[in-house]
């Protein structure tokens, strides 16, 4: 049996999108950010992080590359696409999303929501608000040529692109820049394999 520990509020929540999304059996075993550090949790994931997967002894962590795992064991085409040139683009875009826009929206997030009222940085909020247009536009120029990030078809691109942005919805951040990456967005999340994360713990 599949495992994915971790909370459905966290980086988890993108590992338990793909479960639903390739329609997997598996547990969900809730652990708070806060008990990633418990002696059981650390002998899976030494970095005392979640979410961590356990697929029948195989573990493995960090949530982009558990979800690349699932997608190219688990998946078909055009979810996990047929070709190692769609492959390299499935990687670029993950990681663009990683490296070009989570760090942003995480700034963003510490200093609206989850810091202290009194340590938060209205000038970093702001920066990290005006970073987020480049890659936004970069996104945004991209899906004007096609319904998806590879295509006309939804894949493990989008899902991951998509749970990394869906970050903004906690700070009500809008895109009025990317009017068609925020369509896009949209999207993908109303999409009933995310829908079904509302409910999880």
């Amino acid at each position: 049996m599949i495992k994915l520990y971790g909370t459905a509020m966290s980086r988890s929540a993108r590992s338990l999108w793909a479960l639903e999304e390739l329609g997997l059996k598996y547990e969900h075993i809730p652990v708070e950010v806060a008990k990633a550090k418990s002696p059981e949790m650390l002998k899976l994931n030494p970095n005392g992080h979640i979410p961590t997967l356990d697929d029948n002894g195989v573990v493995v962590w960090e949530s982009m590359a558990v979800n690349l795992y699932l997608a190219e064991k688990y998946g078909k085409a055009p979810f996990w696409p047929a070709t190692p040139e769609q492959h390299a683009h499935v990687y670029q875009w993950s990681f663009w999303g990683m490296l070009e826009v989570e760090p942003h929206l995480v700034t963003i997030l510490r200093n609206r929501v989850f810091l202290p009222p009194e340590q938060r940085d209205a000038k970093a909020d702001q920066a990290a608000v005006e970073a987020l247009k480049a890659p936004l536009k970069v996104l945004d120029d991209h899906l004007k040529h096609s319904s998806f990030i590879l295509g006309n078809d939804f894949t493990i691109a989008d899902l991951n692109v998509a749970s990394i942005l869906s970050l903004a919805m906690m700070v009500k951040l809008d895109f009025p820049a990317a009017p068609t990456a925020s369509a896009w967005l949209q999207k993908c999340l109303s999409r009933p394999a995310s829908q079904k994360l509302h409910n999880m713990k």
